[in-house]
Parts: structure tokens; C-alpha cells; sequence
């Protein structure tokens, strides 16, 4: 097998090996050269840098077939840790991760103005007891408004703010996007497979892997599934599309769905997330009115997220948000039947569909993740051109 001669010190390099070394949870060196494909001299330098920086550890041996054992390495969870804020439209929620993304600590607090992040992350942070010194930094996230829509806040001006304050690197991205790299990192999804994660709440995301990084777009826009149209002549969007699916599938179209139908006794002042809630809890109560309204949306999605598969042939789907959290069986029991009938790729492979073991936190927790993979794997993390920097998020 021929081997790529990479500077050890090379950021794709460190990279690659730091992704292979999460996958596998336990790896020695004579593996990761043949998995990488990089030399063992190259190997052996990088381990040593990693082992050196506190990112990875020995943590036994392995019987090799040559006879002398091999030595496993592994990444050292509580060492370092990422710390990401997801920005709601009345909460924050604040979540740390160690560098394998295990959660180990969580909080939700009102929404606050912009100017009081940094007493939040100082707040949290010190109420977990985490060294400074061994905190990566903050990644901010939220929704993506519409084209032309409200704003809030400048990003790239808020993480400026955030950064000088608090002395650390401070990341910025949509809460979509955020939730797949936290879903990939944590459930070690290998880097080969090509991954997507459907992110369901007030609107409709998707957040994309492919080769470890995230990918963003041209204008760090990409997975707007919510506004893949699957009916031409539909309802009208206020992005200026019609027939968009988040018309017909998010928590917001359910929800009016629920009201204009009137069989279900919703408060008239309750906020889009408990009215939803309450239909969710209905439908896996037996309630069939309810059930049919979470399968009518469940089933829209299901024909937006399978052109999704089809389009990039993706492997593997996670369904995530908080529009999963109580009825997520429903949409999963959905998109695998028009899956396991339509994949244009399901005679060669299965798309595996999974739900998120922690929907309601997976975009803090991804946000977090995405603090600790531009720390610990170097060239995965790319900073939006500068047209784009003054993109705002949606309150």
C-alpha cells in the first residue's frame, strides 16, 4: 500500500489521526498507519505530539499475531473540554463536553441579552469547577434566519466581543449544523461515512459530515432542508418559496395544523414548543387525532429527507431537535418505510436511521463539540469568508 509522506506536524494529518483514534475508541499505532495510510515514522510523531498535548493516552495492550503486544491508545476524555451555548427563543442552554463529547455538565437559563454571554460562560463554567486552563473555548449557536427576515445580532461581531472578553477562541454557527457534529463525535460515526443529521424544531435544518468537517456551502448556508420544496404550487414560505417542508413538518406547522383543527385542547397562550409538546404526549398516548397529525408531518419530512439521502447518498441519518424528543418514533418509523421504498441507493447499502439519545440539548452539545474538534483536530474547522460575517442569527 503506498503511503502518503505528510508532515507529521500537518494539520490534515493530526487531524485525520485524531479521527480514527475517536472512531475506534481503542487503536494502536501498527493500525492506525494502516488505516491512515500515512507512514509509521509519521505516525509515531504525531502520536507522540497528541500524547504530549494530553489529547491522547495508553491505555493497555493488545495480543498481535507477530507475538509481541501492541500498545492501545485512546482519547483522554477529561482533560480539555468545549463549552457551547445554544441560543433559544427564551432559554440558553449551556453544555460542556470532554474531547470524546460526553457531557459532564448542563444548564438552562433565561435568555439573556448578548452583552451578559460572557458572565454566563464565566457563571457555568466556575459552578462545574472546570480549570480555565483547560477550557478550548465557546461556540455560540442558533438558528439562521430567513432570507431578508428579522435579525438579532451580528455573529461575527458578537464572537469579536466574546473572544476579547474572555480571552479565548470563541466559534459561531447555526444550531442545525452544530447538532450533526455533536451527533458524529459523540456516537464516533467514522469519518468514511458519509453522515447527515436532521435537526426538527420551530423550522427545519440539516447538518452535514462528510470526511470529518462539517460541510458548510458556499456562503456557510448549506442544509436548509426546510426549504426544499416538495410541492411546487404549495403554501407559500416566507423565505419567497412555496410548498417548502417546514411548512408542512416543523413543531410551528404542527402545531397550527393542531389549532386549525380544534379536537385538541391547546392553551391559546402556550408557546409553539409546549403546544407541540402536547400533541407529541397526546399521539404516544393513543390519542389518534394527534397521531395522525405528527404522522401527516412525519411523512412530509420523510419525502424531503429521503431527496436529501438520494442527492449526497448519504449512509447514516440522525433525527434530532426537540420536535423528536417525545414522539421521535413516529418520524423514525416514517423516514426508514419511504426509505426502505424510494433510496435510489438502497439495493447497494442501508441507510441506517437513528434518533438522538439527547434531542433537546444536541445543539448545545454540538456546539461544544465543535470547540473541542478545532482544538484537538486542527483543519476540520474553517472561518467563514468575510461576506459572510455579517450574517445575523434568528431570536
Amino acid at each position: 500500500m503506498a503511503r502518503r509522506e505528510t508532515p507529521a506536524a500537518g494539520p490534515g494529518s493530526r487531524a485525520l489521526v485524531v479521527d480514527v483514534i475517536r472512531s475506534a475508541a481503542a487503536i494502536s499505532r501498527v493500525e492506525l498507519a494502516d488505516l491512515t495510510g500515512l507512514t509509521q515514522p509519521s505516525i509515531s510523531n504525531i502520536v507522540r505530539d497528541l500524547i504530549a498535548d494530553g489529547i491522547i493516552h495508553e491505555v493497555g495492550s493488545a495480543d498481535s499475531i507477530r507475538g509481541k503486544p501492541r500498545k492501545l491508545i485512546s482519547i483522554k476524555q477529561a482533560f480539555r473540554f468545549g463549552i457551547g451555548f445554544h441560543l433559544g427563543p427564551d432559554t440558553v442552554t449551556c453544555v460542556a463536553v470532554d474531547l470524546t463529547g460526553g457531557v459532564v455538565g448542563r444548564e438552562v437559563v433565561p435568555r439573556q441579552p448578548a452583552d451578559r454571554l460572557a458572565g454566563q460562560f464565566d457563571d457555568f463554567t466556575a459552578g462545574l469547577d472546570l480549570p480555565r486552563d483547560r477550557v478550548e473555548g465557546l461556540a455560540i449557536v442558533a438558528p439562521t434566519p430567513y432570507p431578508g427576515g428579522p435579525e438579532a445580532f451580528d455573529l461575527h461581531a458578537l464572537r469579536t466581543e466574546l473572544a476579547d472578553r474572555l480571552g479565548l477562541p470563541v466559534l459561531v454557527e447555526n444550531d442545525a449544523a452544530a447538532a450533526a457534529l455533536g451527533e458524529f463525535w459523540s456516537r464516533r460515526v467514522s469519518r468514511e461515512q458519509a453522515f447527515g443529521c436532521v435537526y426538527l424544531a420551530g423550522g427545519i435544518g440539516a447538518g452535514l459530515v462528510f470526511g470529518g468537517a462539517l460541510f458548510r456551502g458556499a456562503s456557510f448556508d448549506a442544509g436548509e432542508l426546510g426549504h426544499m420544496s416538495i410541492d411546487y404550487d404549495g403554501l407559500p414560505c416566507p423565505c419567497g418559496n412555496r410548498g417548502c417542508v417546514e411548512r408542512y413538518a416543523s413543531m410551528a406547522a404542527v402545531v397550527d395544523a393542531a389549532r386549525s383543527d380544534g379536537r385538541i385542547r391547546l392553551d391559546p397562550a402556550a408557546t409553539v414548543s409546549s403546544a407541540y409538546d402536547t400533541v407529541a404526549r397526546a399521539a404516544v398516548h393513543g390519542d389518534a387525532v394527534a397521531f395522525d397529525l405528527l404522522d401527516r408531518a412525519a411523512g412530509h419530512l420523510a419525502v424531503a429527507v429521503t431527496s436529501m439521502v438520494n442527492l449526497l447518498d448519504l449512509g447514516r441519518v440522525v433525527l434530532t431537535g426537540p420536535g423528536v424528543a417525545l414522539a421521535g418514533a413516529i418520524h423514525a418509523r416514517r423516514l426508514r418505510a419511504h426509505l426502505d421504498r424510494t433510496a435510489h441507493a438502497r439495493q447497494r447499502h442501508p441507510v441506517v436511521v437513528e434518533l438522538s439519545a439527547q434531542p433537546r440539548d444536541a445543539a448545545a452539545i454540538g456546539a461544544a463539540a465543535l470547540v473541542v474538534q478545532a482544538a484537538v483536530a486542527p483543519g476540520h474547522t474553517n472561518t467563514p469568508p468575510a461576506d459572510v460575517r455579517s450574517r445575523s442569527i434568528r431570536t
